[in-house]
């Protein structure tokens, strides 16, 4: 039993042993669950209903784990912090995920690209197993945050699975600068479908991501089309995999590989979207914003769901103090909170007149019902103004 020792501010020894520490292991669960179907296929006559495994695992059977195992809200004391971060125990499990998504990934191009597959059958895998990769950016968000070379090379090499070669640096220096903010594409408004908010998403993130490498190699006295650019990087080692993928298998293993990678992406649009729904940041008299704390966050403290996505779903904490370690990451009194762990919420988003019914009122007691204090989809201005705060329309004009 590992126990990380501290010094109280009184010269007291505070002595804290960490009841998570070996729960991380349970991350290999999903793991497991993407062998499943190869052993359930190549073991029972090649039946296709083992591809929608992984699907049921990701979007219903993490909410119903979440529900059983239910929730931790328990916080590392701030005196053992220090040697936490320093265990490199917690750095294995982020940093062994990084090939194991690549294995999986090629595995299941092999598998498409070999066995007489019905058409729904790799539906179910592109949505699947697809999803599944776009858990690895909760891999690269983590080691995207780490000032060491050697993680910000895994961070990197990570987002050439999918070729999300803007990620991190778009992360890093645009989201987390203007996060719960009408300027930032990765911030959803209240009233906004997730499928509206793909589509000012996932442009204005890859712009703004473009941008902020445009102008680090400026500094440097380099150009935008130079090896150096670390976006480009990954886009090109993405397109090499794939055409050699494509050369092995043959160009029908695109109708995989592409819509898959478009899952990926779509992954970590449903986490931005979940993460700060209508939640605003006040301007100031000087016209900036407040500083991000942790209530501009929706939290949740699932522990299922959190040993699988590195308390990604602790974002309150994360946003406020983005250079604490996802170990150390903690709850707070009186937070913004889902109603589920991230796979149940990415369900109840597919259906936007559920996930309205279930989150605006929630968003509405986060302002206090005052719906001016909501970051909020202009186009449906007007009809939540008349159903959360009709005074309040003539106000904000």
């Amino acid at each position: 039993m590992t126990t990380y020792t501290g010094t109280a501010k009184d010269g007291s020894e505070v002595i804290y042993v960490d009841k998570k520490r070996h729960l991380w292991w349970l991350s290999f669960v999903g793991v497991g669950v993407y062998i499943l179907p190869f052993w359930l296929y190549f073991s029972f006559g090649h039946n296709p209903i083992v591809t929608l495994i992984p699907a049921f695992y990701i979007y219903f059977f993490t909410a119903i784990i979440d529900k059983f195992m239910g929730i931790d809200k328990n916080n590392p004391p701030e005196e053992v912090v220090p040697a936490m971060m320093k265990d490199n125990y917690y750095r294995f499990h982020v940093q062994i995920h990084i090939p194991i998504f690549f294995i999986t990934f090629f595995a299941y191009v092999w598998f498409v690209g070999t066995q007489d597959l019905p058409w729904w059958a790799v539906v179910a895998l592109i949505i699947g197993v697809g999803s599944g990769s776009g858990a690895m950016l909760a891999y690269t968000h983590e080691l995207g945050h780490k000032n060491n070379k050697w993680d910000q090379f895994l961070a990197k090499l990570g987002n050439t699975l999918m070729g999300y070669g803007h990620f991190n640096i778009e992360h890093n220096r645009g989201h987390h600068v203007w996060v719960s903010t009408p300027e930032d594409p990765a911030s959803s408004r209240m009233g906004e479908s997730i499928y509206r908010f793909m589509l000012r998403e996932l442009p204005g993130t890859i712009k703004r991501g473009l941008g902020h490498e445009k102008r680090r190699l400026a500094a440097q006295g380099r150009g935008f089309w130079s090896i150096h650019n670390t976006v480009l990087q990954v886009y090109a080692v993405t397109l090499a995999i794939i055409v050699c993928l494509a050369v092995i298998f043959g160009p029908n293993i695109l109708w995989f590989i592409i819509p898959h990678h478009m899952i990926g992406w779509y992954a970590l649009t449903q986490a931005n979207y979940v993460e700060h729904y209508g939640l605003l940041r006040q301007k100031k008299a000087n016209g900036k914003y407040e500083k991000c704390e942790p209530r501009h966050s929706w939290n949740t403290n699932h522990l299922w769901s959190n040993m699988s996505l590195l308390h990604l779903q602790r974002h309150s904490d994360h946003h406020a103090f983005p250079q604490r370690p996802y170990q150390v990451l903690r709850d707070f009194p009186d937070l913004p909170n889902l109603p589920m762990g991230y796979g149940g919420c990415f369900a109840l988003a597919a259906i936007p007149p559920l996930w309205y019914k279930v989150m605006d009122p929630k968003v509405m007691d986060w302002a206090g019902g005052d719906i001016t204090k909501v970051n909020i989809d202009p186009k449906r201005k007007e009809k939540l103004y008349e159903k959360y705060g009709a005074g309040n329309l003539a106000a904000a004009e």
